[in-house]
């Protein structure tokens, strides 16, 4: 809706798992029955158990990016390619070694049902956009929004196609990982879709759509896995779309800067002292710092790095723009188009049915037949 405000979510709607918290020296159970144990304490032994894992000075990846809040608690980025194995190795590994209590990821609750598909079904999922994905897109989005979203859904096809690999791997595999790691949050980070590509359209003039339609239409360079490994310093498929965008600074601002900006606000949202379990409530409180894994598309790890220390206000940015007159204009433009072809298409089907039922042996005898029953005057 226009002028409305979009509420980022906080955890994704898949299996949550519930967090307590982490960090420095927890009191050792004592040794005993498993069967005496009771909650407060068995909440204390899986937690003794989950910092015994956690290194004090991890072996990470170098993809990884280390930013510290300041009540102490960490940040570990890891800088990914949308299609990549060693991606999805890069944040396997770094989960194992740091044991976090909250994973953030790059998504929204719009494309959250990533993390529960196989990779065949995603592959063939991301290699058809059928008529269907295209109603569902303007009904979510509008028509302009909804038609950008499918020529961004055509490049990732595009990559998919080319590679034989299905994106998110390392989202999925964050997910996992997670999983695993006692009182671990998952949630995810990113600006809701609607609002990101409303946002990029309301930022461009009327020619400026078109001429980024007509470059997302005719993309067909073939791409290689070796591409992808060597774009591990930007991410491929944000790569591709700067190199498109690249001539409206307005369009990167919203599709790249603006979500630097919101995943930076996500993590030190995640990374907030966490409060350990206590025996009892008349045992004082106690908080510690917090260890945060973020799994974000390589090209924004700059943005983020730079955003971490100033002061950030995401209402701005959740903030959808009225249309402008061009861009009411440019609706109503793409609607008579779409009429327009469709009454072409209905007229033309028209003229080659009757053509084709004309040319029939049948209906020649009929015609012949009546001609010669006319009456001459």
């Amino acid at each position: 809706m226009e002028g409305e405000e979009e509420q980022p979510p906080q955890e994704a709607d898949v299996e949550p798992i519930v967090t307590v918290g982490v960090s420095e020296v927890v009191p050792r159970v004592l040794a005993g029955e498993a069967q005496n144990l009771s909650d407060a304490d068995a909440l204390t032994l899986l937690l003794e158990m989950k910092l015994r894992r956690r290194r004090e000075r991890p072996s990470l990846p170098r993809t990884v990016t280390e930013l510290v809040a300041e009540d102490g608690s960490r940040v570990y980025v890891v800088g990914t390619a949308h299609f990549s194995d060693d991606s999805k190795r890069d944040v396997v590994k770094t989960i194992r070694e740091v044991q976090p209590d909250v994973v953030v990821v790059e998504l929204c609750q719009y494309r959250v049902s990533m993390l529960k598909m196989d990779e065949s079904t995603l592959l063939q999922e991301a290699k058809e956009l059928s008529l269907e994905k295209l109603q569902q897109a303007v009904r979510q989005n509008g028509v302009m929004s909804g038609l950008m979203q499918m020529l961004l859904l055509k490049v990732s096809a595009h990559i998919t196609e080319q590679l034989g690999m299905a994106p998110g791997g390392e989202f999925r595999e964050a997910f996992k990982e997670a999983s695993k790691v006692p009182f671990c949050k998952f949630h995810l980070g990113d600006r809701p879709i609607p609002v990101t590509f409303k946002r990029a359209i309301a930022a461009l003039s009327f020619w400026q759509k078109v001429k980024l339609a007509w470059g997302l239409c005719f993309l067909s360079d073939p791409i290689s896995k070796d591409d992808v490994e060597r774009c591990k310093q930007k991410d491929l498929l944000e790569q591709m779309m700067a190199e498109m965008i690249g001539e409206f600074p307005d369009l990167h601002r919203t599709i790249v800067s603006e979500r630097d900006v919101y995943l930076t606000y996500m993590l030190r949202q995640a990374a907030r002292r966490l409060e350990l379990p206590r025996s009892s409530d008349a045992e004082p409180r106690k908080c510690v710092p917090s260890v945060v894994v973020g799994v974000v598309g390589m090209g924004h790890v700059p943005g983020i790095e730079k955003n971490w220390t100033t002061d950030l206000n995401i209402q701005e940015i959740m903030t959808v723009p009225p249309p402008s007159v061009s861009g009411r204009l440019s609706r109503l433009a793409v609607k008579a188009a779409v009429l327009g072809l469709l009454g072409y298409g209905l007229y033309w089907m028209g003229r080659r049915a009757t053509s084709l039922v004309l040319s029939l042996p049948i209906a020649q005898y009929c015609l012949q037949t009546a001609s010669t029953a006319r009456p001459h005057k």
